[in-house]
């Protein structure tokens, strides 16, 4: 029986068999490709793969502990979880989730053929199964640590750009940046920038590209980068340091805030200090350079929670009697204000949820394993910039 449904699907004209798969949803879809591995050469036909499902629904993409997939937890409830959904990269089993900017998604791996001195970045398109590996990078030590950005915007550029930041680190203490590198799609080339201040210390992964600007939080402060045109020419882009709103800094030590923008104004939002509101701030440049932050709102999560009491406080786990870490039982994944969402972690519940900022409700996504478990958001898909870069 098996075999007279394989010859049967053997004599469907390929014509028929796209037109077939262009009906499927795109997770059907790539669960036909998986069974039936011919069909994943339509893909890459010029002509078929136009009609082919292409566009990968939006969600949150994370990766767990064992690094054995990277799936997408889709908004639509018909569509779940999608695993593997980098499954066509080279090395895809040792493939280590960094970023997601507009569409690309940022990734390290090694394998058994990768020196341990070289740190191999690769950039991913899920909607299209397109992936561009990039030129080596060394490290100066053998334990290297990074906080590596992916900044693409197609609305002001083809490019794209990865700043790689080396972090110095004595006995697992993170003491700042030792160097920047930054990779130039157009020259395929890693560019590195000695500019930075030594005693700069990057805090996590909150950083957002808008308005052909970078915007990374390093501690109390905003480090942003502009001019990366100017790269063309050897020359690293210019940085400045931005204060963080006030209330914020007071916080920045006990958890992170978020970036997020609506119509091409940055905004930055952190829980208040009592938990009860999540404050959302605007950016405003008074003059050239002369930036200055602007209360938006308050989002109530009072009333999206249905309870008063966030906050509790603890010693950090030192075993002593003063309690003087603030902690919160929520906190901020993303922030899309243009489609009015905020994507929360509730700690306690271990739930990923989403806020609508309209309606003031909360909705489960799904359930969180892992406390510190990273999730980004990927709003929508963009495609790989068409010049092949040649890799030394």
């Amino acid at each position: 029986m098996a075999l007279h449904k394989k010859a049967t699907a053997a004599k469907l004209t390929d014509d028929l068999v796209v037109d077939i798969l262009s009906r499927l949803t795109y997770k059907s879809f790539c669960r036909c490709k998986c069974a039936y591995k011919a069909w994943s050469a339509f893909s890459s036909d010029p002509d078929y793969s136009k009609k082919l499902p292409k566009k990968v629904t939006t969600g949150l993409l994370y990766q767990g502990h064992n690094k054995s997939a990277i799936p997408l937890v889709s908004l639509c409830p018909d569509d779940g979880e999608i695993d593997g959904i980098l499954a066509d990269v080279p090395h895809y089993e040792h493939l280590e989730f960094l970023d997601c900017c507009n569409g690309l998604v940022l990734c390290k791996y090694r394998s058994s053929y990768t020196s341990t001195n070289v740190c191999r970045f690769v950039v991913c398109n899920p909607a299209t199964r397109e992936w561009r590996i990039l030129p080596d990078t060394h490290p100066g030590t053998d334990d290297p640590r990074y906080v590596t950005i992916l900044a693409f915007d197609p609305s002001w550029s083809p490019q794209f750009y990865i700043f790689n930041f080396h972090l110095k680190h004595v006995h697992g203490l993170i003491l700042g940046t030792s160097k920047l590198e930054i990779f130039r799609f157009e020259s395929s080339t890693w560019l590195e920038d000695d500019t930075l201040d030594r005693d700069i210390s990057i805090s996590g992964r909150t950083h957002l590209f808008v308005n052909e600007m970078l915007y990374v939080t390093v501690g109390y402060e905003v480090l942003m980068f502009e001019g990366l045109e100017a790269m063309n020419d050897g020359i690293p882009p210019y940085h400045q340091i931005i204060s963080l709103p006030p209330e914020a800094s007071d916080l920045s030590t006990f958890t992170n805030g978020c970036f997020g923008k609506s119509s091409g104004i940055l905004h930055y939002a952190m829980p208040h200090v009592n938990g009860r509101s999540i404050v959302v701030w605007t950016l405003d440049d008074l003059a050239h350079h002369l930036w200055t932050w602007t209360e938006m709102c308050h989002l109530s999560m009072t009333d999206a929670f249905g309870k008063d009491e966030f906050i509790y406080y603890d010693n950090g786990g030192d075993g002593g009697d003063d309690k003087w870490f603030w902690n919160c039982d929520y906190r901020i994944v993303d922030l899309d204000l243009e489609r009015e969402l905020v994507f929360l972690s509730d700690q306690k519940a271990k739930k990923l949820l989403s806020y609508n900022i309209s309606t003031g409700k909360l909705n489960e996504i799904q359930d969180v394993l892992m406390w510190h478990q990273y999730y980004v958001y990927v709003p929508c898909y963009s495609e790989l910039p068409a010049q092949e870069p040649s890799v030394d």
